[in-house]
């Protein structure tokens, strides 16, 4: 079930009215309403993947419990890397068996040895990587002893499953969001409201932009032997807000439906297009994700606090890391080396914690420096996205050959005046808001008639320019 789908405009009203005026009275029918919505909004896209979640929330569950009781470390090792083995070996199989497997077709055949191993029909089931990291998280924080195992099954499933987040983020810690479901949650007028306008600045960036901005990086990408250097630029800058209109504005619809029902997720997307440098953008893109591997694999693994050599290795494994969890492709591989390598320099020079406060705090405008780190900061994520958007490595490197060509100043083939229009819209209502949770959270300090007034121009503007429904990319990870 899409956000912006007539499904979702006719369950979203059920749930909420069921959820405070029917069981409102009773904590554990709540948690189970969720549950069982969940389920049915989980379940909207392909019924037998159901059988994955459930079984994943029994097996965390019981290792949970089992780690509760064991004070015998051994045991309790054995209990954290059965979770491991069996989460990552689900995600691995529907995920990765048929990128192995071509891989290691594809070296042997370099090599001159023909080779023939069957590959799969594989469903890739939605959001496997997102709930899976979320039910191990658990897992880990109980084996730390961060967190109290539940013996709580219909809240714990609940968590594992809340609809808003399951399928594409953010990837909620159990010591963040697994507590919200212990405790009563009460309708407020002023956060429900909260949640409606962050909803509607997600569905905003997704249908205005991101579906906008689609539709030309698609061409432009899908034949860009017949561009020049300045449409493919162009294209790859409509990617650039393609992704960030749909994930984010996914992860704001997720947060604010969240508040509808009482829960606090944790913000996913600080305005990352405003970063200084590239060590800020990865504080502030894809939160969740980040702080993840921060906390669960670059730590454990010594983070910054060895040697040089330490250090080199402890990043290039996060972002290649990182890279290989978006997708069964080596592009996502190159792109996380990619970034890797613009981190390294910043880590090295001891100046990765520079920029940790908000760009410009406390003025209308940046100054010369901070705008030339912002474009140049920004340049780069450009020229990363073309191998995320790209269909091979190959595909990629061709792309940005084709864009540093001597017809890159030239006037592109494809200038969409009102999409730009859009885009530079959109990242002024971003830059007025940049200090703030999302960008429409302080309108509160507008007069009544102005905001009902962007209210409605913003609903105006996503039915002017909506096009064909299409899919939030990061269902696909």
């Amino acid at each position: 079930m899409l956000f912006n789908s007539i499904d979702f405009v006719v369950f979203l009203p059920i749930v909420f009215l069921l959820y405070w005026f029917v069981v409102n009275k009773n904590l554990r029918l709540q948690n189970f309403l969720l549950l069982v919505a969940s389920y049915v909004f989980y379940g909207w896209w392909d019924w037998r993947f159901l059988s994955l979640i459930a079984f994943s929330t029994l097996v965390d569950y019981t290792l949970g419990v089992l780690l509760g009781k064991e004070e015998k470390e051994g045991k309790r090792k054995l209990y954290l890397w059965t979770s491991i083995i069996i989460n990552l070996g689900f995600l691995g199989f529907f995920k990765y068996y048929n990128f192995f497997v071509e891989s290691f077709v594809d070296a042997f055949t370099f090599f001159g040895q023909e080779i023939q191993v069957g590959t799969l029909n594989i469903i890739l089931p939605v959001g496997i990587s997102f709930y899976t990291f979320q039910t191990l998280s658990y897992t880990i924080d109980v084996y730390k002893r961060n967190l109290e195992p539940t013996k709580k099954f219909i809240a714990f499933a609940a968590f594992v499953s809340f609809f808003p987040q399951l399928v594409a983020g953010p990837i909620e810690r159990a010591t963040n969001l697994l507590p919200q479901f212990y405790v009563n949650r009460n309708f407020t007028y002023d956060n429900a409201v909260n949640g409606m306008r962050q909803i509607l600045w997600g569905l905003f960036k997704k249908i205005v932009i991101a579906d906008n901005c689609a539709k030309y990086a698609n061409i432009i990408f899908n034949n860009s032997d017949d561009y020049s250097g300045s449409t493919l630029l162009l294209g790859a800058l409509f990617f650039t807000f393609q992704i960030y209109g749909d994930f984010s504005g996914y992860s704001d619809i997720a947060i604010g439906t969240s508040r509808l029902f009482g829960f606090e997720l944790k913000q996913n997307f600080a305005f990352p297009y405003f970063s200084r440098d590239i060590a800020e953008f990865w504080r502030r893109w894809h939160i969740s994700l980040s702080t993840w591997f921060r906390d669960y694999l670059y730590i454990p693994l010594g983070g910054s606090k060895g040697g040089t050599s330490m250090k080199i290795r402890n990043t290039f494994i996060i972002f290649l890391v990182s890279g290989f969890w978006h997708g069964a492709n080596w592009t996502f591989v190159v792109w996380g080396f990619l970034n890797a390598l613009y981190f390294l320099p910043l880590l090295l020079l001891k100046r990765n914690r520079v920029n940790t406060n908000v760009v410009a705090e406390g003025k209308v405008f940046a100054n010369v420096k901070e705008l030339s780190q912002m474009f140049i900061t920004f340049l780069i994520t450009v020229l990363a996205w073309v191998f995320f958007r790209a269909d091979s490595v190959t595909h990629a490197f061709s792309y940005l050959g084709g864009i540093f060509n001597s017809n890159l100043f030239s006037f592109p083939e494809i200038f969409p005046k009102e999409v730009l229009v859009l885009i530079l819209f959109f990242m002024m209502i971003e830059w007025f808001g940049r200090a703030t949770q999302f960008a429409l959270e302080n309108i509160t300090q507008q007069h009544r008639a102005v905001r009902w007034a962007f209210y409605i121009g913003i609903i105006v503007l996503m039915f002017v320019y909506t096009g064909e429904e299409q899919e939030f990319i990061y269902f696909q990870f």
